[in-house]
């Protein structure tokens, strides 16, 4: 018998298209009937310039200020001040709402902004332990024990997304995901 597999992880280098995978997947979850949960990370842009990132709730579309250039307070990443409290606040009620509701919980993204938040850190680890699938974009190059225990799952799969393969990855991955919730809905 082969394992089942309950946590996807989708990786690859920034403009690879981890984001477009991540909406084809989510809108073909739900395009079954599957209700789908938890946080999604935007960029926020102005006049073609990236001034930061912002939390989308994926199960309201609500979404709150993760970091910004223009913020003068909160632990700097790069150009950008990450706000702990949209993370220990927003995300986490996000992804903790996704657990308990929804059929499909998305973490998008678990990487070096997100993991400041040691609230946001217990969420993630709270649904690596649970029941529902989950995806999770995942940072290519940024070691932390956190990421390394989503990789080294017994019931995770990781996928990285190119240029060659960043139309059929979502495709196998979103039939792999349906697979799994069709086959609970059963039980």
């Amino acid at each position: 018998m082969t394992q089942r597999r309950r946590i996807w992880l989708l990786t690859g280098e920034p403009g690879s298209g981890k984001s477009a995978a991540l909406s084809r997947i989510i809108l073909g979850v739900r395009s079954e009937g599957f209700t789908v949960g938890g946080m999604l990370t935007r960029e926020i842009r102005s006049r073609g310039e990236r001034e930061g990132f912002r939390i989308e709730n994926v199960a309201t579309g609500e979404s709150d200020i993760l970091a910004s250039a223009k913020t003068p307070v909160g632990p700097k990443i790069g150009k950008y001040r990450v706000s702990l409290n949209s993370l220990s606040g927003f995300a986490v009620k996000a992804l903790e709402y996704a657990i308990i509701h929804s059929d499909f919980v998305v973490c998008d993204e678990v990487g070096p902004m997100e993991l400041l938040s040691p609230e946001f850190r217990r969420a993630v680890q709270s649904a690596i332990a649970g029941t529902k699938p989950l995806l999770c974009v995942v940072h290519k190059s940024y070691s932390d024990p956190l990421i390394e225990k989503l990789r080294s799952s017994p019931d995770a799969v990781e996928e990285e997304i190119t240029f060659e393969n960043r139309e059929l990855v979502p495709v196998e991955m979103q039939k792999d995901i349906i697979r799994f919730l069709s086959s609970a809905d059963k039980k």
